[in-house]
């Protein structure tokens, strides 16, 4: 096997030894990262190689995580234009799954997947659940696809029946603010509360203004939650922990874009990213270089539990015991 190399640096480590060693609790659930085989993506972060399972995974947790028990939700990652590759990709995660009792994995879905050849798949590969995503929408630009378009109610059914996850990345610009995704959220949730319907990147809420507009829709969901994955913004964080509770978010570290250096930053209405690459490091007026997306997201979260007034102990839910409760993780 390769040794493998980080791309953390004494940036970052200082960063972590600053504002998290003192605040990140001993055991991190980790409710979302991606896994993959080489040949299935072409998703490529600098210092991390093509393929990524779960002891890789766990090597580069210590970025995040150092000296902290790691478990996980992991789900598929491919490439939209290597679609003959995803059986190869959906029984990569059934493999590394199986490698922790603390862990679960997702089986990636198309739109025109068939119920009961999902049904059997997943057991099949004995994985717990299901992740879709918008770049298999018939729409295009897919970013403004109606989530049926790439989440069917068929597939939701069986989900219900089987008592399965679905991890969404939901789209349109103004995603949980958007009547659409809130009409088709409660719609699902409602019909098949067997069904568990976490939303990703805090409901996408890069511009948390979209969920203090539109988180009140999904009151009184019982089987709706959250994870935080990459989402730099406290607020988006924190208005989960207000109108919905602490114990409906679950961090997520979304795990390679956790490597990528940067941060994503709401504006006006919408949100952009700053990236390694993007011109404003180091320069007179800007005398700062950036550390990884992960290390910015896990301050936002910080910021948002101080913000909330959260106990150790919850705390600790956000970290371990919601995911753990969810997934029936002793």
């Amino acid at each position: 096997m390769t040794e493998l190399t980080t791309p953390a640096n004494e940036l970052d480590r200082a960063f972590f030894d600053r504002e998290l060693e003192s605040f990140l609790p001993d055991r991190v659930f980790d409710a979302h990262a991606h896994l993959m085989k080489e040949g299935t993506h072409k998703f490529n972060v600098k210092g991390i190689p093509a393929t990524t399972g779960y002891d890789t995974y766990q090597f580069y947790m210590q970025d995040l995580h150092p000296r902290r028990h790691t478990a996980a939700l992991f789900l598929p990652g491919f490439s939209a234009d290597l679609r003959q590759m995803l059986p190869e990709a959906n029984a990569w995660m059934g493999e590394q799954t199986a490698k922790a009792k603390d862990c679960v994995g997702a089986f990636f879905v198309q739109p025109e997947d068939d119920p009961e050849w999902v049904r059997q798949e997943v057991r099949r590969l004995k994985l717990h659940g299901l992740k879709c995503y918008h770049i298999m929408s018939p729409t295009k630009p897919t970013f403004e696809a109606e989530i049926p378009n790439y989440l069917p109610e068929r597939l939701v059914k069986v989900a219900h029946e089987e008592g399965w996850f679905i991890t969404l990345h939901m789209v349109k610009r103004r995603a949980i603010a958007d009547h659409s995704n809130q009409y088709w959220i409660r719609r699902y949730c409602e019909l098949y509360p067997n069904m568990k319907m976490i939303l990703a990147h805090s409901a996408r809420g890069f511009e948390p203004a979209h969920n203090l507009e539109g988180l009140e829709s999904l009151k009184g969901l019982d089987n709706v939650y959250f994870d935080s994955s990459a989402n730099c913004e406290p607020i988006a964080h924190q208005s989960i922990m207000r109108i919905l509770g602490h114990k409906k978010l679950m961090y997520g570290s979304d795990f390679q874009i956790s490597h990528l250096r940067g941060r994503s930053l709401a504006i006006n209405d919408y949100f952009v990213w700053l990236y390694e690459e993007t011109p404003i490091w180091g320069d007179s007026a800007n005398q700062t270089q950036p550390v990884l997306v992960g290390l910015e997201h896990l301050r936002s979260m910080k910021w948002a539990c101080w913000a909330e007034k959260l106990t150790d102990k919850q705390v600790e839910d956000v970290f371990w015991n919601n995911g753990a409760e969810l997934f029936g993780i002793k």
